[in-house]
């Protein structure tokens, strides 16, 4: 009787077992490129020059790096290498100051700000002058905001925003006139299509719109016609949370390098993920702590055409410079 009790335990314990493994290797994919080594970081916590109080976005111009300065109410601008260079920007709500400045994008030679307390998305000139706003009045109708997250433009002069608490993608022409939306105002679902707060929103140069599913832990991809194309970010995309390699723990930001390459900030992870364009996993770099190299929650992400990684360390007050490690031939 023992026996045949021992043998259905560890029939059992066995199915197990290979249970376990056949879910590691469906939903947690290896590497498929190379990784990233940190080169540095800059600033601290205070209203400084080059001091922060809550660095939320980032966006790269040429040689210079534009992070959103959340609490600080101003966007700074510095070199690769951290040598503040300039700032603009107040804590208010007047055309040029700003309130909770999140997500940020640069097109042409514009900076495109998700003012997530003012509800509105405010376009500078890359030397701090305001050019226009859009929106401002909060609420849930056409082409009304509650806390952009995230805003990206396309070649048309369409924006597209993360409209957070409104549970939206809006997509609106470049003098705020709404065109249509992703995602049913106000109703969170965890379908393909919609969202549970996204947080950001970005375009690629073949139109496909990725937007950033914050709180469903998940990346979303639509054709440039508007149609839903995938999802991913755990088993099966469906607000399932974790530390593994391709999973996530809120996505706050995205960013695209020069090959169309999708990066990504895992904020409770502490990391940032690699994509290619169709979502397959390709690396991960960071981790939990304040040492170099490490993490205490990532906001932002935004990568230079060289392909320099800029990573929004939000916890530390600092902004974090990785490369990609060299091939060895």
């Amino acid at each position: 009787m023992l026996r045949k009790i021992l043998k259905i335990v560890g029939g059992f314990i066995i199915s197990l077992v290979v249970l376990a493994i056949v879910g590691w290797i469906a939903f947690v994919p290896s590497p498929q490129g190379p990784g990233y080594q940190f080169a540095m970081a800059w600033g601290s916590k205070g209203s400084g020059p080059g001091q922060f109080r809550d660095p939320t976005g980032l966006a790269v111009a040429g040689k210079e790096v534009f992070v959103a300065d959340a609490r600080n109410g101003r966007i700074q601008v510095f070199d690769f290498n951290g040598k503040f260079l300039r700032q603009f920007g107040k804590p208010g709500k007047k055309p040029g100051e700003m309130k909770r400045p999140m997500n940020l994008r640069i097109v042409g030679n514009e900076l495109y700000v998700a003012e997530y307390w003012n509800d509105r998305i405010q376009v500078f000139g890359l030397d701090g002058t305001s050019h226009r706003i859009i929106g401002g009045s909060s609420g849930s109708g056409p082409g009304q905001f509650n806390a952009p997250g995230g805003v990206d433009v396309a070649a048309n002069g369409d924006l597209f925003v993360a409209d957070f608490y409104n549970q939206r993608i809006q997509q609106l022409t470049a003098d705020g006139r709404f065109i249509r939306q992703w995602g049913t105002t106000g109703k969170v679902g965890i379908g393909a299509g919609q969202f549970n707060y996204p947080t950001d929103v970005l375009l690629a140069k073949d139109g496909t719109i990725y937007a950033g599913d914050g709180y469903n832990d998940r990346v979303q991809a639509f054709t440039a016609d508007g149609t839903f194309w995938k999802k991913w970010g755990g088993p099966f995309a469906m607000n399932i949370f974790g530390p593994f390699r391709g999973w996530f723990a809120t996505v706050t930001s995205l960013a695209l390098d020069v090959k169309g390459n999708v990066f990504v900030a895992d904020f409770y992870n502490n990391r940032i993920q690699k994509f290619s364009r169709d979502g397959t996993f390709l690396t991960t770099f960071g981790q939990k702590g304040r040492g170099p190299g490490q993490f205490s929650h990532v906001t932002a992400v935004a990568v230079a055409d060289d392909g320099t990684v800029f990573a929004a360390d939000f916890g530390n007050n600092r902004i974090q410079k990785w490369l990609q490690k060299k091939v060895k031939g």
